[in-house]
């Protein structure tokens, strides 16, 4: 696995020959030995259709190829990092929550409309993610970023999740999410509109939740 955690707003990258990393520009804060870093125009291992989908949800997070040999030590804005491990299945993670991820994973781009419908539009405006989140789909590792640390809960079928839409960060494996509305004394003392919807994850996977309603 090629990142190694060494605190919680650090992580470092080990770079071999004949492997390569991607990682968000400006991400980097000190490497050693011959390592060289490409911006990547090309929209990204997804191609010209990720690159599209990135342009139609008006994200600007341009992206970084890191190919060599030696160790990168990355972070970005003093932000908290979490490493996820994927084993084969799908992460679906907002382009600009995504501090680096390994080259054996193949990016695209997903309309939040195929996951939900009319209410999958809805949670990315609630959300604040847009139209398009993107996905990360094989077996290597991610960093992602978030405020004040993570959770990871597990979801099974027997046990549901549900999450504040703004606290949300990514989620993985087979899930399937909707958003309900959640009217409750929260409204009622003048709380953001944040939490009159709930995220309801279910399914067999897991989902990483922020101690923060703050986005990046």
């Amino acid at each position: 696995m090629a990142f190694r955690e060494i605190n919680a707003k650090m992580i470092e990258a080990t770079v071999a020959p004949g492997q390569r990393l991607f990682s968000q520009r400006g991400a980097m804060l000190a490497y050693r030995g011959e390592v060289s870093f490409t911006p990547n125009t090309a929209g990204g291992q997804g191609g010209i259709m990720s690159m599209i989908g990135r342009r139609v949800a008006d994200e600007d997070t341009p992206l970084m190829t890191v190919e060599g040999s030696g160790t990168v030590l990355f972070g970005h804005g003093g932000h908290h990092i979490q490493v996820i491990r994927l084993t084969g299945d799908t992460l679906y993670v907002e382009a600009d929550r995504l501090l680096a991820f390994e080259g054996t994973l193949r990016q695209g781009t997903m309309f939040l409309g195929s996951q939900g419908g009319v209410m999958g539009m809805v949670r990315g405006q609630v959300s604040g993610q847009g139209l398009f989140t993107t996905t990360l789909q094989g077996h290597g590792a991610v960093a992602v970023m978030a405020h004040g640390g993570v959770v990871e809960i597990p979801i099974t079928p027997q046990r549901p999740v549900h999450v504040d839409p703004q606290a949300y960060v990514a989620h993985h494996g087979e899930v399937r999410n909707k958003l309900s509305a959640a009217l409750g004394w929260r409204d009622m003392v003048g709380r953001g509109s944040g939490e009159a919807f709930q995220l309801e994850l279910s399914g067999s996977g897991a989902v990483y939740v922020q101690a923060s309603e703050e986005k990046l």
